[in-house]
């Protein structure tokens, strides 16, 4: 295990010293190990856990997410699962916003706030807070597509690098949900989307100390990644997307069906790919993910707990005690 760094934040006032502090985050890749080890903590200290996942937010997407079980559910109270149909969109500001009541919530009831999940995004803009962006653009959305489907999404990556290269530096030349905001941003506003998610460290919520699942060995996480997809894939992945697109007023455009393996299993069933090639390529997509996950944890200032050893929940549970004591 690592020894943790200096906390970013700042400590409390003197006034303020005796008390504990009441938030808690713990981050993490996909695969990484966040349920077992947030339930761990919630039991050990007696917290209440937010959500920070832009997937675990929508409801009747249960198997590609990886969302607790109902059994999970019920032993700790988590907070903003199951909060959106996959048809409505969940932006970063949304989720600022609700996060934030429930923590005050929680820490009313005298409990600590445990913030687990790998949306990063979501993370920063918690901590730093998020300067008010454009609204979604139709008209601007419906031309960037079109050129998607005339140039390819590669080529607006390429576009996007020219105005805004900090975001063009963190996502892949296929990642269009993100590109396409990106740029709907710019030629919305005249300001890339990197200046709007700056933020202002420091003006948002302050946690005693960011805990990171981290593994030091890919080939551990990847391994990790593999078994999981193949565990879906067992559990009825592709019965649950059948059922999404049945409902016919969901398509691959949405932010929901944009997640990880959904893009893949909608696509795999739109051209009859086989079993082998949505599992070749939804795992690719998935290491992916992974790997921009780590970039974004890795850029934030954070206390750090490795995953690869042999028991990293212990090692998580020592590092937040000497964080709590």
């Amino acid at each position: 295990m690592s020894l943790p760094s200096p906390s970013p934040f700042p400590p409390p006032s003197p006034s303020a010293a005796f008390r504990p502090p009441r938030l808690l985050a713990l981050a993490g890749p996909t695969a990484a190990g966040k349920t077992d080890a947030s339930l761990a903590l919630a039991r050990e200290f007696d917290a209440e856990i937010v959500s920070v996942d832009s997937a675990l937010v929508y409801r009747g997407m249960d198997i590609g997410t990886a969302k607790p079980t109902a059994q999970q559910l019920a032993a700790v109270p988590h907070h903003l699962v199951d909060i959106r149909d996959p048809a409505q969109p969940y932006s970063a500001a949304e989720f600022v916003a609700d996060a934030t009541i429930r923590v005050a919530q929680i820490q009313a009831r005298g409990r600590l706030a445990l913030l687990v999940g790998g949306t990063m995004l979501y993370f920063k803009a918690l901590f730093d807070g998020l300067d008010e962006m454009p609204a979604a653009d139709p008209d601007v959305r419906a031309r960037l597509e079109r050129e998607a489907a005339d140039r390819g999404w590669p080529a607006l990556h390429a576009e996007l690098a020219a105005v805004d290269p900090r975001t063009a530096a963190r996502l892949a030349p296929h990642d269009s949900q993100r590109i396409q905001r990106a740029l709907e941003v710019y030629r919305s506003a005249g300001r890339p989307l990197s200046e709007f998610q700056q933020g202002r460290p420091g003006r948002g919520l302050r946690p005693a100390a960011l805990l990171s699942l981290e593994p030091g060995n890919r080939g551990w996480l990847h391994e990790r990644i593999a078994r999981r997809f193949d565990a879906m894939l067992q559990a009825g992945f592709l019965d649950e997307v059948r059922a999404l697109r049945a409902r016919g007023d969901l398509h691959p455009g949405l932010p929901s069906m944009r997640c990880v393996g959904y893009r893949q299993a909608w696509e795999a069933l739109d051209a009859g790919w086989t079993p082998a090639m949505l599992r070749e390529r939804g795992i690719a997509a998935t290491r992916q993910l992974a790997k921009r996950q780590l970039t974004w944890l890795r850029s934030m200032e954070r206390r750090t707990v490795a995953c690869d050893g042999p028991d990293p929940v212990g090692d998580l549970l020592q590092a937040a005690r000497e964080v709590l004591r």
